[in-house]
């Protein structure tokens, strides 16, 4: 059940390796999917989950977004994805969410900027090279800041990826070539071990993306760890009204046979009369 972690710059290719990768090995692919079911969730249009992502939200739109809701509802549909397997995941921080998983490789595709604008003012049909440039930075811009305030990673950063393609130098076909041959090598060949990780991670999201939506946990911002469907919680949380509701909603969560809950209530003083402000 092979998983592929992409990046998604624009005009990088990405998106022609994904596809050609998922035709040959005969895999699904997410990608665009992810903004419909997080919109549907937050209950926002698709168009405005694309424009927080891509950097083209105004600023009122910036500053109403519940964006820690979309990191975490974004989550859940990647680690979802890659627990079902047999899929090519491009975006999303996949390669950041799936990096501690060792049979899933996560690949850089990167090309240079000129080659990138060049790529952008053919598809919308332009002459105006400053106008191309100008947005395939913004959208740099805008993964950047997206991966530095989700995961605390630079979004470039070579060292976070187990191969870095550049098709400058490579046909697509060699980067779906050079994919392959990872796919094949013993270091991402799944075990046990690895699956149980990928598997816990995955519940963990569901609990944190049910504790978000649910209006008595909208708040928590507790440690879940999960292990064979064991959770683990970990945490301060307001009240021990606010605790109970932590445990009964993850509780209640599919996959989840037990909660070990060792959830701490805050103390309160004079100087600090509610627990949460």
């Amino acid at each position: 059940m092979p998983v592929i972690a992409l990046t998604q710059g624009m005009g990088s290719l990405a998106q022609d390796v994904a596809e050609q990768l998922a035709d040959e090995l005969q895999l699904a692919t997410l990608q665009h999917e992810v903004a419909e079911r997080v919109a549907e969730k937050m209950h926002v249009s698709r168009s405005l989950i694309n424009r927080l992502r891509t950097g083209q939200a105004g600023t009122f739109e910036r500053l109403r977004s519940d964006r820690h809701a979309m990191a975490l509802y974004s989550a859940e549909e990647v680690l979802e994805a890659a627990a079902k397997g047999n899929v090519v995941i491009r975006g999303w921080g996949a390669t950041a969410l799936l990096r501690a998983v060792p049979h899933i490789p996560c690949i850089r595709i990167m090309r240079p900027l000129d080659k990138r604008v060049q790529w952008l003012m053919d598809e919308i049909g332009t002459d105006d090279r400053s106008v191309a440039e100008a947005e395939i930075r913004r959208s740099d811009e805008a993964n950047a800041s997206r991966m530095q305030d989700q995961f605390g990673v630079a979004w470039n950063e070579p060292v976070l990826f187990d191969a870095v393609l550049n098709t400058d130098r490579l046909s697509v076909a060699s980067c779906v070539q050079t994919i392959r041959t990872l796919l094949s090598r013993p270091e991402f060949q799944e075990t046990p071990e690895s699956r149980a990780l990928l598997d816990g991670l995955a519940l963990s999201a569901h609990v944190r993306a049910a504790l978000r939506a649910h209006e008595e946990t909208h708040g928590v911002d507790i440690t879940i760890e999960s292990q064979g469907g064991q959770l683990t919680l970990r945490g301060i949380v307001a009240s021990n009204e606010e605790k109970a509701a932590a445990v009964r909603v993850s509780t209640g969560v599919a996959g989840v046979l037990s909660v070990d809950d060792q959830l701490r209530v805050m103390s309160r003083s004079k100087l600090f009369p509610s627990a949460r402000q």
